[in-house]
């Protein structure tokens, strides 16, 4: 499985390979299989890229590997260890341009198991249009409600821009004097739109508000979505750049949205939800910032992030073990909800939520009332698993509290 963090590939700067066939290591000739991969793509295209996890095709940089011919058909040539699971995808350079399935929506990696000298067609119907495109014809998306973008929104103290997009509730317009609960989510680009989402699978969260509002267990509610950039790693550790995105959100955005629609502030009126490295900040905004927000879901909480991944100098001991270590104080009255799955690929999801939990206790709160944790058999680590799931986060930040 592609190790996804919120729909976000880990990916380093690699440049295109000149040739779309591996050379073989001597010696091992016995070992190795041919691997023949053909795309057939849309008229006038150029080139195309072939990615996956393999460097040969250079771990998921959408450049990895050019594929040779000019046509309708492209093609590369792999030689790989017998045994070797193999996921793929197709691009024309960059993950904005990814190839598109039938539905016209992104398809799921490409996986082969190569046992045998093996060939595989692949056709590519489409790849994705620029992102403004999208943005512009967001009815396309036929999501319930409105939403409205705000294209790359600045910030004094985020190097990069992002989008922000509003989702606005069925019945806003027509109801001009109601006031709303908001949730800010992190990966903005996932929740609403499978045309725009990193995996085609978005979270559907106007979905999921609708059902919820429908069968009378929440009020319907304002969801802020704030667009992940390059930067998403440093961004969403609070120990890295995560102090800065919080200074974003707090200082720039919140008071812009608060603004222009009819909400409810403060913090028993604010809410953050975020998946994996998402669901890390989420839980440091709640416990850093109660201030602004006063409940928190975590799905699939990413409390194995260690410093390694910024120095590789540092130690590979969670971060979260820092906050533990120096007793960081749980604002009173604030409520948090952590998940995770049985199939996310990391056993230390378990053991660092049960000491997160029990770190939770120590302080007063209480399992089942001020926080609840989560284990959701077969659940994997991706946009699929969180949509099928969201409705319990979102009641338990905006249900009725016991």
């Amino acid at each position: 499985m592609v190790w996804l963090v919120a729909g976000s590939f880990l990916l380093a700067a690699e440049p295109p390979r000149e040739t779309n066939s591996v050379p073989v290591k001597p010696g091992i000739e016995d070992e190795m299989r041919t691997v023949t991969i053909r795309a057939q793509v849309p008229e006038g295209v150029a080139t195309v890229f072939l990615t996956g996890n393999r460097p040969e095709l250079g771990n998921w940089n959408p450049r990895g590997l050019p594929m040779s011919g000019e046509g309708r058909e492209r093609t590369a040539v792999l030689r790989l260890p017998v045994g070797t699971q193999l996921e793929y995808k197709f691009t024309l350079g960059s993950w904005d341009r990814e190839g598109l399935g039938p539905s016209g929506t992104i398809l799921p990696n490409h996986r082969l198991l190569v046992d045998a000298d093996k060939e595989v067609t692949i056709v590519i119907p489409d790849f994705r249009k620029d992102i403004g495109d999208y943005l512009d014809d967001w009815k396309g998306s036929g999501v319930l409600g409105q939403l409205e973008y705000w294209k790359n929104v600045p910030s004094k103290f985020l190097s990069a821009t992002r989008h922000v997009e509003i989702w606005l509730p069925p019945g806003y317009d027509e109801n001009p004097t109601n006031r709303y609960d908001v949730l800010y989510m992190h990966d903005g680009q996932n929740l609403f739109d499978p045309r725009i989402a990193n995996t085609g699978v978005d979270l559907g969260v106007d979905e999921a508000i609708a059902r919820e509002v429908k069968e009378g267990r929440i009020q319907p509610v304002i969801v802020v979505g704030v667009w992940n950039t390059d930067q998403r790693l440093r961004e969403y550790s609070p120990w890295h750049s995560g102090t800065n995105y919080a200074k974003f959100l707090i200082e720039e955005l919140m008071p812009q949205v608060n603004q222009k629609f009819r909400t409810r502030t403060g913090p028993k009126h604010t809410a953050v939800m975020g998946s994996s490295l998402g669901g890390l900040i989420s839980f440091w905004l709640c416990y850093k910032h109660p201030e602004a927000f006063g409940s928190g879901a975590c799905l699939s909480t990413a409390l194995m992030l260690n410093g390694r991944l910024f120095s590789p100098d540092a130690d590979d001991a969670p971060l979260i073990e820092r906050e533990i270590a120096a007793g960081v104080i749980i604002p009173r009255g604030m409520r948090l909800y952590f998940d995770y799955g049985t199939r996310e690929g990391a056993s230390s999801f378990e053991s660092l939520h049960a000491k997160v939990s029990a770190w939770l206790v120590s302080q007063g709160l209480k399992e089942g009332e001020g926080f609840v944790v989560r284990k959701i058999p077969g659940a994997e680590h991706n946009e699929a698993a969180w949509r099928a799931r969201l409705d319990e986060p979102l009641k338990f930040l905006f249900g009725k509290q016991p």
